[in-house]
This record gives structure tokens, C-alpha cells and sequence, in this order.
């Protein structure tokens, strides 16, 4: 296309020819490193055996993972791991979002680490229903615990799965007591569902709560007031102090309408402000009074072993779900009957019944040839 200034009337107008478009793709970037290969199940035994937090994150990373490859590797290392775990205090803590479990947490640890020892603190953090996404930032409301030497914090994403998680979590305290950490915190995701399966892989569970939030009207109510081993009013600082005692003592009360306990321990209510540090040392005398005395009546023992056989059932449904849902004729028979479903053709009940009529009739046949 001509352009005006370059006609010769023009003669004494210099045009410049621009500016050259860079390259859409940056020259300086590098290509990216190859990732390091898989390290062998040998390799990362020896290395959480000895400590090693690199070779423990990436364990956690294969428990964690949905890789057929990965979840082989993480069995393996959970097996050989197995005969080193179970020497540890497993400490549950769970509250309504916002009674400051975290921060609670932060403090907790640092008076534990006192004594010497290790703590590893599993968070298991809460996904979103849209994205699938979770934050992960439970370790920077855990400022100080954060950059301990003795400390290992691993949030989990929750991913829509409390049951998976919690059992990938009750396999990372496998990995973390071998490593040598003898104090194990899980923060539960803090909505409700997730206390069952948390309760079911600690000794200690521990609910955290508010006072002047109507929470103290929930203490006359079954659940998770029954779990607890110990209820602590966090906040009771500054002009919070009357109302976090006068909560004190209406969770006292509602405790007496509850049966006693399978352990024989009664639980404690206690105060305290974990932003401002009062009463930590309280509370942590609560929970070793509790192990002193589970241990010295039997409890102890007996509790770990209904655990694992709770955990058995469970990692058994579990696979029995993940194979019913990955078989493709099943899926595929899913598809079919869910469309006749939706058309109103079929009962929900009697398309859950063929499906299952026809994953039942296959499974037995396969295992019968």
C-alpha cells in the first residue's frame, strides 16, 4: 500500500521503517529441567528411615498421588515402614472455621518442641466443589512452627473426598512416625463430616471452640461433643474472658448428660488464647494426663487396634468402589441406565439394582473360572 509521505513532494521527509516485533517466544528462557526420576521404594525407606524430609515429602507426594504407578511404589513404602510406626502421640484438633485451629496449632507445637522430640503437623485443607482447587496455606498461620528445624507441616487438598484423604493421611502418620516424629497433630477440615474419620486414626481429639457464637447451645447435642477427649474456649483474653468462662461452664454441664466414655476419662473444659499464649501449659498437662492414664488402664492399645481394623473395612470398601466405578462395561451399563433414568422410564432403585445385578453376576463368574 503507498503511503502519501512517500511521494516527491515530500523528498525532505524522513520516514523510519519501525520498530521490529520481538519473538512471540522469550530467547532466554531455558528449557525446563526434566524432573528427577522415581527413587526406588528402597531408596525412600532409607531415607525416612534416616530422617530425611525430602524423601518424606515425596512419599506423602506418592500417597497422595492417583497414579496406578505411584499408589504401587507408596504401598510398598508403607509396608516396609509399617514395623518402625506407632511410636508417636496422635493429636487430633478440629473446631468450627475460624476458632483458631491453626494458630492454636502454631503454639501447641512450639511448647511441645520444647521438651526436644519432632512434630509433624498433617492439615487437611478443604477443596472447592467448582475449581477442584485448594489453597494450601494453612503453614502461613503457622508462622513459627513453619521454620522449626524439628517440624514437618503437610497440608493435604480434601479434593471432595474426606474418606480418601483421611485415609491417605492415616498412611502419612505411618510415614512420619518412621521418620522418627513422635508427635503428630491432624487439623481436620473443620466442617462436620471429617471429625468421624479423623477420630478414628488418634488417641487424643481435641475440639476447640468459641464462646458468645452460640456454639454453647450445641453442647446439649450428640456428635461431636461425644468424640472429644478434651474441649478448650480459645479467645478467653481482654473483655472475652467472662463470656469464654461462663461457656466453660455450660459445656461442663453438657458433658454430665453424656454417657461415660469406653477410655474411663472424663473430659476436660478448659480456657485459653492462643494469640496471646495463656494457658497452652494447661492445656497440654490435660492431654498428658489423658495418655498417662489410657496407658496405665489398657486403653491405649486396645483403641489402636480397632483402629486398624476400622481402617481395614475402609481401604476395603474403598477398592471395592474403585473397582466397581473403573470397570468399563459398568460404566458403560451407568451411562445407559442413567439416561433411562433421567427420561423417567426407570426407578432410580431399579437401575441401581441391574447395575449392580450385572457387576455381581460378571465379579463371581471371573472368580469362579
Amino acid at each position: 500500500m503507498e503511503h502519501p509521505e512517500n511521494d516527491e513532494k515530500y523528498i525532505g521527509l524522513t520516514v523510519n521503517s519501525g520498530v521490529t516485533q520481538p519473538p512471540s517466544v522469550n530467547p532466554y528462557l531455558q528449557k525446563r529441567p526434566r524432573r528427577k526420576p522415581l527413587p526406588a521404594a528402597s531408596e525412600l525407606v532409607d531415607g525416612i528411615l534416616k530422617g530425611d524430609v525430602t524423601m518424606l515429602s515425596r512419599a506423602v507426594t506418592l500417597v497422595e498421588s492417583l497414579s496406578p504407578d505411584h499408589q504401587t511404589v507408596a504401598q510398598e513404602v508403607i509396608e516396609k515402614c509399617l514395623p518402625f510406626s506407632g511410636n508417636s502421640r496422635r493429636v487430633g484438633i478440629t473446631g468450627v472455621p475460624g476458632a483458631g485451629k491453626s494458630t492454636s496449632i502454631d503454639v501447641f507445637g512450639l511448647h511441645v518442641l520444647k521438651d526436644g522430640g519432632k512434630l509433624a503437623v498433617l492439615a487437611i485443607d478443604p477443596s472447592s466443589e467448582r475449581t477442584k482447587g485448594s489453597i494450601l496455606g494453612d503453614k502461613t498461620r503457622m508462622e513459627k512452627l513453619a521454620i522449626h528445624p524439628s517440624a514437618f507441616i503437610r497440608p493435604s487438598p480434601s479434593a471432595g473426598s474426606l474418606g480418601g484423604v483421611a485415609r491417605k493421611t492415616r498412611e502419612t502418620i505411618v510415614l512420619c512416625e518412621a521418620a522418627g516424629y513422635n508427635n503428630i497433630f491432624v487439623e481436620t477440615v473443620g466442617v462436620g463430616q471429617s471429625e468421624t474419620a479423623v477420630h478414628s486414626m488418634v488417641d487424643f481429639f481435641l475440639l476447640i471452640q468459641l464462646a458468645g457464637t452460640g456454639d454453647e447451645l450445641q453442647g446439649i447435642k450428640r456428635g461431636i461433643m461425644e468424640m472429644a477427649d478434651g474441649i478448650v474456649i480459645n479467645k478467653a483474653d481482654g473483655d472475652n474472658i467472662g463470656p469464654a468462662q461462663l461457656a466453660q461452664a455450660q459445656f461442663r454441664s453438657a458433658l454430665h448428660l453424656f454417657p461415660p466414655t469406653a477410655s474411663g476419662w472424663s473430659p476436660e473444659v478448659l480456657t485459653y488464647s492462643g494469640y496471646y499464649e495463656l494457658g497452652i501449659a494447661e492445656v497440654w498437662d490435660m492431654i498428658d494426663r489423658y495418655f498417662d492414664f489410657v496407658k496405665a488402664n489398657g486403653y491405649f492399645d486396645i483403641k489402636r487396634r480397632e483402629q486398624a481394623r476400622y481402617w481395614m473395612y475402609e481401604s476395603i470398601d474403598e477398592h471395592l468402589r474403585a473397582n466397581f466405578y473403573n470397570n468399563p462395561a459398568v460404566a458403560s451399563l451407568l451411562r445407559e441406565n442413567e439416561a433411562e433414568v433421567l427420561a423417567n422410564r426407570r426407578s432410580s432403585f431399579i437401575a441401581a439394582r441391574d447395575v449392580l445385578d450385572y457387576y455381581f453376576n460378571h465379579t463371581f463368574n471371573s472368580l469362579t473360572k
